[in-house]
């Protein structure tokens, strides 16, 4: 293999001649080798992007060679398009706040931009990582500046896996609208309800989410690209800041505006502590919805055996027949990690220090990954259990009729002082709590049908409606 030499502060090392990045990378990669796990490929774009639009502010306003310029341009919009992405090694753990896969990003465009001129990778006369792609810039403006970006682009899908998790609810909700069931509270039977009506809840629930998913956009399109070191726009001025965020804004699309106070934007990460609050709510949500799925879908034969989730997969090695909710215990472990995930972006959020968090890597780390994982488990979750549960009838029908619950419906016609004595009489001889009513005279088989029909109707068109 052949190598080139590159150099900084701390002296010299040999660069393979293949590689776009040079020696700050490297020493990175040496230095950071923890996880195994690369930067999210949302962020690297992101910062592509960054680089774009500065190298296009630069050039217009007369700061930066015209050749340079374009070279730097390209380079950087092959990174956005993520074509160099093999190039980007840097753990995703790192000190420096994000200086080390900054610099990444930095030698890859310079050496791909030398490439472009027809030069040879590693001399930094042609393009330079530093005075001329990162011109006006800092990492503690660049690398916030796409954190914010990449966490946009994915909570756009995120929105719309909402949506569509939402839809299959509803769905399912009109579907089993007219099956009565009985109704737990603190797992013990409380009241009839509709199937319908549980479904119809988990899509209220989801749509909630889905309203305070489409805040996190708002949320996070102000950043402080400009700032540069601490804030305070050093080496950089307002022309430039003006111009950076205009491109910025074509570039992506988006509605970038700059922090009224570059020094807060700088300084403060609270904004990706509320956003990972607000996945965090979403995610709960869904350990609600999947924990009762898991329960109503239980035994079959000796649980509650009210629906029948999708068969995916055969459940055991030596249980014949066991086919386990593998999806909503898929759902249930995303929640949780998504969970763990907002703890480890809030420590790091508090952690920030004077003029600088120093800890945005690992906000990346983890609030990056949960958007996308999030996205894609709410899409499997419609798909892969909610669109294919069926409900089991006689099941339902039946524990209704066995169910003291029954006794709330009747109480308005019986009075609650009886209704609590047949409940008594139908668990002491355990028997049926529909037995014990027709023993007592008080009401003929058809009455307690149609009572039983008309409440069903009742939640059924309160729910359609």
């Amino acid at each position: 293999m052949d190598y080139r030499m590159e150099h900084d502060l701390l002296g010299e090392l040999a660069v393979p001649n293949q590689v776009y990045y040079g020696i700050h990378t490297l020493r990175a990669a040496e230095n950071f080798s923890v996880s195994g796990n690369p930067v999210h490929p949302e962020l690297i774009k992101a910062l592509g992007v960054v680089k774009q639009a500065a190298a296009e502010a630069n050039m217009m306003l007369g700061r930066l060679d015209k050749d340079k310029g374009r070279a730097i341009c390209q380079g950087a919009a092959e990174v956005a398009q993520g074509e160099l992405n093999e190039q980007f090694i840097v753990d995703v753990f790192q000190g420096g706040a994000g200086t080390s896969t900054h610099m990444n990003v930095n030698e890859v465009i310079a050496n791909r931009a030398i490439e472009i001129l027809g030069g040879t990778k590693g001399d930094y006369r042609v393009v330079h990582p530093l005075d001329h792609v990162n011109l006006s810039q800092s990492t503690n403006d660049v690398y916030p500046t796409a954190l914010h970006i990449a966490a946009i682009r994915l909570a756009l899908p995120l929105t719309e896996a909402a949506a569509y998790l939402q839809e299959a609810l509803q769905e399912k909700a009109a579907e089993f609208a007219g099956v009565l069931k009985v109704g737990r509270t603190q797992l013990q039977d409380a009241v009839p309800v509709t199937l319908g009506q549980e479904f119809a809840a988990y899509a209220q629930a989801v749509s909630r989410d889905h309203r305070r998913l489409q805040k996190a956009k708002e949320r996070l399109r102000q950043v402080n690209l400009g700032g540069t070191a601490v804030g305070t726009s050093i080496n950089a001025d307002k022309q430039y800041i003006a111009t950076v965020i205009e491109r910025l804004r074509s570039l992506t699309g988006l509605d970038l505006d700059p922090y009224e106070n570059l020094v807060d934007g700088t300084q403060n990460a609270d904004v990706f502590v509320e956003v990972s609050g607000l996945i965090k709510t979403s995610a709960t949500s869904l350990l609600k919805i999947s924990g009762d799925l898991r329960l109503m879908g239980s035994g079959p034969r000796a649980g509650l055996g009210e629906i029948r989730l999708p068969e995916l997969q055969a459940g055991s090695s030596i249980m014949p027949g066991k086919v386990n909710p593998v999806m909503t215990e898929m759902v249930s472990q995303v929640s949780y990690q998504i969970i763990a995930q907002d703890l480890a972006v809030t420590l790091a959020a508090q952690a920030g220090q004077l003029e600088l968090n120093a800890f945005l890597p690992l906000v990346a780390a983890n609030l990056l990954p949960a958007l996308d994982t999030l996205a894609k488990t709410k899409i499997m979750f419609a798909d892969k259990c909610i669109r294919g549960i069926t409900v089991n009838l006689c099941r339902c029908r039946e524990e209704v009729l066995n169910s003291t619950s029954i006794l709330t419906v009747l109480a308005a016609k019986i009075g609650y002082e009886k209704a609590t004595e047949l409940a008594h009489q139908a668990i002491e001889a355990g028997v049926p709590a529909k037995d014990v009513v027709l023993q007592s005279g008080l009401i003929s088989e058809e009455e307690l049908e149609t009572l039983l029909a008309m409440d069903n109707a009742v939640k059924a068109e309160n729910h359609i409606h």
